[in-house]
């Protein structure tokens, strides 16, 4: 990650938070109506709806409601799988080479790892 500058790293941290919350959104909508007093749904509703206007003009009206945020993330799960090696001169980085998921995937080995060794 040395490799990597440091606004490519805060870049991905802030376009990975914005993807995950989008999923996460998605997987609220899945188990709680859109206008459920839950705290933390109430937090994804709020968080991602000025992005979901913002592409509204790109979403397709076929789309079923639930189904727009996972759309939306998918624009910037492709923002940094594709733009941003590009933008840094790489030709292929390759699944789980995200800098937000790959400390996320560390933290977890170190954390469990013992257990499977």
């Amino acid at each position: 990650m040395t490799a990597i500058p440091a606004w490519a790293i805060v870049l991905d941290y802030i376009l990975g938070v914005i993807m995950w919350t989008l999923i996460g959104r998605f997987g609220m909508r899945l188990f709680l109506p859109e206008e459920s007093r839950f705290f933390f749904s109430r937090f994804f509703v709020r968080a991602t709806d000025p992005l979901l206007r913002l592409f509204r003009p790109i979403t397709p009206g076929f789309l079923v409601a639930p189904m727009v945020p996972l759309y939306v993330a998918w624009f910037f799960f492709m923002i940094r799988f594709y733009l941003m090696p590009w933008l840094l001169g790489y030709s292929v980085m390759g699944m789980l080479s995200f800098p937000l998921e790959g400390e996320i995937a560390q933290g977890i080995y170190a954390v469990f790892g013992r257990f499977f060794n």
